[in-house]
């Protein structure tokens, strides 16, 4: 298989759907490499940050109506109305123009935690009202305007053949920390300690 090569740098853009209205959420960048200088093999991603200065506000309106809204209508025509979340991975070249990579029906992992940390709206009904099919109805979110970096707590071994059932310390010490947040992933419980049960065990988010 020969593919066009796009050079560039990668941003995840997400949309909530209601079936005819979009919410476009701001971009978030993420880092696939497992280790540290980009360097190793690709991993389901290692960290992540938002938002990514490389989709400022008029590229974004542009993936809203060239992308979003097309898929959107699109699938209107078809019979089949777009409902949930809309995963856009693009490319963007040297030039500012943005290719679509691929498409996804979920919220990004780990871009989410980045980007739900800067929601100073509740989230909740915002999902609600795109399952009701109500997003008209909605006020705009309001945003924090800092950014936010997640990194990624991963088993020893990922993203090869990862151990198990390690304890987990210093998750309260981290979070006892202004504006620090730390989203479990692959964890588990065993009495009153965490231990390890996957890969990506934990995403730390810090705001700032």
């Amino acid at each position: 298989v020969l593919e066009e090569r796009l050079p560039g740098a990668e941003a995840s853009v997400h949309a909530i759907c209601d079936g005819e209205r979009v919410l476009m959420l701001p971009a978030a960048q993420d880092h696939k490499r497992a280790l540290e200088g980009d360097q190793g093999p690709n991993t389901g991603r290692m960290g992540t940050y938002a938002p990514a200065p490389l989709v400022d506000a008029a590229l974004l309106d542009r993936v809203r109506d060239e992308v979003v809204l097309k898929v959107i209508r699109g699938m209107q025509a078809e019979g089949t109305p777009f409902v949930g979340t809309l995963f856009v991975g693009l490319m963007v070249s040297p030039e500012g123009e943005p290719r679509v990579l691929e498409f996804n029906v979920r919220f990004g992992d780990p871009e989410m935690q980045a980007i739900a940390r800067r929601f100073k709206s509740d989230l909740l009904p915002y999902l609600v009202a795109t399952a009701k099919g109500k997003l008209a109805k909605m006020d705009p979110p309001a945003w924090d305007e800092r950014f936010v970096v997640g990194v990624v707590a991963a088993s020893e071994g990922y993203p090869g053949t990862y151990r198990r059932g390690d304890r987990i310390t210093g998750i309260d010490a981290a979070e006892s920390l202004d504006d620090v947040v730390v989203f479990h992933a692959g964890t588990s419980s065993e009495g009153d300690e965490a231990i390890t049960s996957g890969g990506r065990v934990l995403c730390v988010t810090g705001m700032g």
